[in-house]
């Protein structure tokens, strides 16, 4: 009897940690997170990014509220919704992954969202030291509402869809670090694809924002440099 109530909450436990993984088993919803882990948003401007309508939108939000990844607060009739901790970045992050290590189906569709620049690669301690040293740009290419909730310090907000009539507010002579959302985000790799053809000299952060942050590295809010 004993082992039938031990295998019984035990099934319990484990239904419960499954909640989780079900709450993650949509390509949108993870979208949502990817999202979300560049700072809040409105239910609006979360469907408005991930091509979603407000519906759709809701009801994934709210599958991820239940299973504890997201929060929310009201501010009149306006939703706002944010990531309920670092954590569920670090999940985030970490089953891009190991999904990348371990399902071959990956590398072939990350190469085939993100294109081929050829463009050179630095690391986050690379750029540090380089921004340190002064011999950069650093450009930030995401929207202007995720520069502001948080960005690297320094960097300059230009959105990868005002580039092409920006170009000219950014040194010609200085070498441009781009950078976007993460590791699998293709703003940079536009940004660079267009740089380059505009005779500028362009790399990449070889991640992004959400790695940045989870490495508990400096950042800046507010307005746009």
């Amino acid at each position: 009897m004993a082992g039938n109530t031990t295998t019984g909450t035990k099934a319990r436990l484990y239904d419960a940690f499954a909640a989780g993984g079900k709450a993650l088993a949509s390509g949108k919803r993870l979208e949502l997170l990817d999202l979300l882990a560049q700072g809040e948003r409105t239910v609006d401007a979360l469907a408005k990014v991930a091509g979603l309508n407000l519906t759709t939108a809701s009801a994934h939000l709210q599958t991820l509220k239940q299973a504890g990844f997201v929060t929310t607060r009201r501010e009149g009739v306006r939703i706002h919704y944010r990531l309920a901790g670092d954590d569920v970045a670090q999940l985030f992050a970490l089953l891009r992954k190991v999904a990348e290590r371990h399902q071959a189906s990956v590398p072939a569709a990350r190469d085939a969202y993100l294109g081929e620049d050829g463009a050179a690669e630095v690391t986050r301690e690379e750029l540090r030291a380089r921004v340190a040293a002064g011999d950069v740009v650093v450009l930030d290419v995401r929207p202007s509402e995720e520069y502001r909730a948080g960005h690297i310090p320094g960097a300059v907000c230009i959105p990868v869809d005002e580039l092409a009539d920006r170009i000219g507010e950014l040194p010609e002579e200085s070498e441009i670090v781009v950078y976007c959302r993460g590791a699998y985000c293709v703003l940079a790799h536009d940004a660079v694809r267009l740089l380059t053809d505009h005779g500028r000299r362009a790399i990449r952060l070889n991640d992004g924002m959400l790695e940045w942050r989870l490495a508990e590295l400096p950042v800046d809010c507010g307005d746009l440099a």
